[in-house]
């Protein structure tokens, strides 16, 4: 998820380190805080691969700057991830947002629609958190209001974004 995110965002355009910091923050911190020492080495993983470059730039007021740019290979990387996303990708709702919040960089609609057909086949099987043997339990079977309350958010959701998948992979043809 991380690489992606470095990935998606230096597609964009190029930035130093704490841009691209804040930038992941903004996307995924709430739920995976990116500090510095998962989001270096990271970076550095992506360079030694090919598929980012670091140029140092002055300071404004202090030390240089390592601008990161995204390389052919950088940018080719990105769209094979994004067209063939791991099912992770596809059923983890974090990793989804992520995966989702680029999935513009992917140029052809018809892969875009490939990958929102796998999520909406994904929320279109009976789930729940909690299960009565093999059989998923629904809210209204529940007499914790809590889980109750989980299950019922859950299915809100669930259902704004099967609205939204219809609706998006109908203008996608």
């Amino acid at each position: 998820m991380l690489e992606l995110a470095i990935l998606g965002f230096l597609y964009e355009a190029p930035l130093h380190g704490y841009e691209l910091r804040k930038r992941i923050t903004a996307l995924t911190g709430h739920v995976r805080p990116v500090g510095e020492s998962t989001l270096y080495p990271a970076i550095k993983r992506l360079e030694k691969a090919g598929l980012l470059a670091r140029e140092t730039q002055p300071g404004v007021a202090a030390a240089p700057r390592h601008m990161l740019t995204l390389t052919a290979a950088g940018r080719q990387e990105l769209r094979d991830r994004l067209a063939e996303p791991d099912r992770l990708d596809i059923t983890d709702e974090n990793r989804w947002f992520t995966l989702l919040a680029f999935l513009r960089h992917l140029p052809e609609p018809a892969r875009q629609a490939e990958v929102l057909r796998r999520r909406l086949a994904f929320l279109e099987e009976p789930a729940s958190f909690f299960y009565d043997g093999e059989r998923p339990v629904r809210a209204e079977e529940l007499d914790d209001p809590f889980r109750r309350g989980i299950l019922t958010i859950a299915r809100a959701t669930s259902a704004a974004e099967l609205k939204w998948l219809r609706t998006t992979l109908r203008s996608l043809g």
